[in-house]
């Protein structure tokens, strides 16, 4: 994932709550919502000018865990600690690879979960990554990359590489602390994750393709899935039925989804699939799908994985599902907290439709806590 936004400087506080965002997804909408169950989370941020959705929706996820479980009030995790640490697992992957592997600002849930369990946590304070206004990595990955190309390529490698990538990193990230005070209290970041409670064998990582069989875990082919992590694969209905039951139970998900279809529009808060074609719709019915409830595509197992075989369907951004709601017309959607600032009509947040979420998501990560148990048996959790 490594949807980049134009983004202003952080525009949001820090704080705590139950989201209460509009009831509708825009100003004029007929959409009209009632919340079913919306769970804490601490405020919207933005990523900037950086790939790093995974590690803003990944943290903000176990954040609101902390939430849950009682033992993260007013504490903001560093989205930047865990990029930091990534670089260099990314680039020696890549090195390894002889450059047959991908490098970049994306990444995925299992490295939120490989930067907990192998390196901590620490809070914001502690550790922004050298944020100015904004976040741009642009010119620290340009530097990065043209680094790593030739090496790539090369017949033998020195192993000096290593400390250049981690001097370029320290200049513009700055350098990971080993020890810090939080609280009146000294600690690491791994044994600061420790008292959070927070263990990174609690979560699990799911999705939904027939080309791998169910109930099993696949290596989920897209990109970003540079240390080819495994998720767990179940049918549709199912999945979408443990997301939904795990919100209604007190949870949240950190989600992985294609965000370029034409029904996905952070700015009218909403996404949708609508029933038919984007090109069969006038100009003016397109405007009206954002404003008025309509019937949207029937979701199957089969389409799903057509669009997934033909591109249509790419492993674009991360966000995290805080809530779900339903209309008027009684069609549930989900409240999903985004990391590109405060500026759209539901302050940050929007509404995705259970179908656009049954089409679009690649995988989603949550607690195994929050799986029926009758289906963790089937997974073999």
């Amino acid at each position: 994932m490594k949807k980049l936004i134009m983004g202003a400087a952080l525009l949001c506080s820090i704080t705590a709550a139950a989201q209460t965002i509009p009831l509708t997804n825009k100003e004029g909408s007929k959409y009209q919502f009632t919340v079913l169950k919306s769970q804490d989370a601490f405020g919207v941020q933005n990523q900037g000018q950086t790939g790093t959705c995974w590690s803003f929706s990944g943290l903000s996820f176990f954040e609101s865990e902390l939430l849950r479980t009682g033992k993260g009030k007013n504490l903001n995790l560093s989205e930047m600690f865990v990029v930091r640490k990534m670089y260099p697992l990314k680039a020696a992957n890549y090195v390894r690879m002889h450059g047959k592997a991908n490098f970049g600002e994306g990444g995925g849930f299992p490295d939120d979960l490989l930067c907990l369990k192998n390196f901590g946590l620490v809070p914001q304070d502690v550790y922004d990554g050298n944020r100015q206004k904004t976040y741009n990595h642009a010119e620290m990955v340009s530097l990065l990359e043209s680094m790593l190309k030739p090496l790539g390529n090369a017949n033998t490698v020195n192993p000096a590489w290593q400390k250049a990538l981690d001097g370029v990193l320290d200049a513009y990230l700055g350098a990971t602390p080993e020890k810090f005070q939080y609280n009146g209290k000294s600690y690491t970041p791994q044994s600061f994750a420790k008292e959070l409670g927070l263990n990174a064998d609690d979560y699990v990582i799911i999705s939904s393709f027939n080309h791998h069989p169910f109930y099993q875990q696949f290596v989920l082919e897209v990109p970003d899935n540079w240390n080819w992590e495994k998720v767990y694969n179940v049918p549709l209905n199912e999945f979408t039925a443990i997301a939904e039951q795990a919100v209604l139970n007190g949870y949240t998900l950190a989600w992985a989804a294609d965000v370029s279809e034409k029904g996905f529009s952070y700015n009218n808060g909403l996404a949708i699939v609508p029933e038919k074609d984007w090109t069969d719709y006038s100009e003016q019915e397109r405007l009206n799908l954002f404003t008025t409830p309509a019937k949207e595509k029937v979701i199957t197992q089969e389409n799903r994985q057509l669009a997934f075989d033909n591109y249509e369907t790419q492993d674009d951004h991360g966000m995290h599902i805080t809530g779900l709601a339903k209309d008027q017309d009684g069609n549930k959607f989900f409240i999903v907290k985004n990391s590109w600032g405060t500026g759209n009509a539901c302050g940050g947040y929007f509404y995705a439709s259970v179908p656009y979420f049954a089409y679009k998501t690649t995988c989603f990560m949550v607690n195994k806590k929050a799986i029926p148990a009758d289906l963790a048996k089937k997974m073999g959790i």
